[in-house]
């Protein structure tokens, strides 16, 4: 089985991908709690919600998140291209406890680290399985 390695670009993508959504999360949290309680009886106040500023902020954030995982997944597989969104648990967490100053349990703190060592060990298998060539299965088979 090949080993693939990462081009500089490819690492910009993960990297977009597990910051995009976390930064996205915090921006649209930080702009509700400036808001009053919003309900689905009332979708006027739900649009207006949309074009308050840290708001719109995150929503552009989470449609680059989303374009960078399409990128990603283009030339990875789900299963390394979905550890780093696994990633922005942690930097979530980050962003709530300093940024939002919202208090974080021992527990959670415990279920980060265990994350982060699972992201570590998913990275360091190949990105891209390889599958045999259709031929080649069929040469096999004869």
């Amino acid at each position: 089985m090949a080993h693939h390695r990462l081009t500089p670009q490819q690492y910009f993508i993960l990297a977009l991908v597990a910051l995009c959504a976390p930064l996205g999360d915090t921006c649209l949290s930080r702009g509700m709690t400036a808001l009053p309680a919003i309900t689905l009886a009332h979708p006027g106040t739900l649009v207006a919600a949309v074009f308050t500023p840290w708001i719109a902020v995150g929503i552009a954030l989470l449609i680059g998140f989303f374009a960078s995982y399409l990128t990603a997944l283009s030339w990875a597989d789900l299963t390394f291209v979905l550890p780093a969104t696994a990633f922005g648990n942690v930097i979530v967490a980050l962003l709530a406890r300093f940024w939002l100053q919202e208090p974080i349990s021992l527990e959670r703190w415990a279920g980060i680290v265990l994350i982060t060592v699972g992201v570590g060990f998913v990275a360091q298998g190949p990105s891209r399985t390889e599958h045999p060539s259709k031929v080649a299965v069929e040469e096999a088979q004869v």
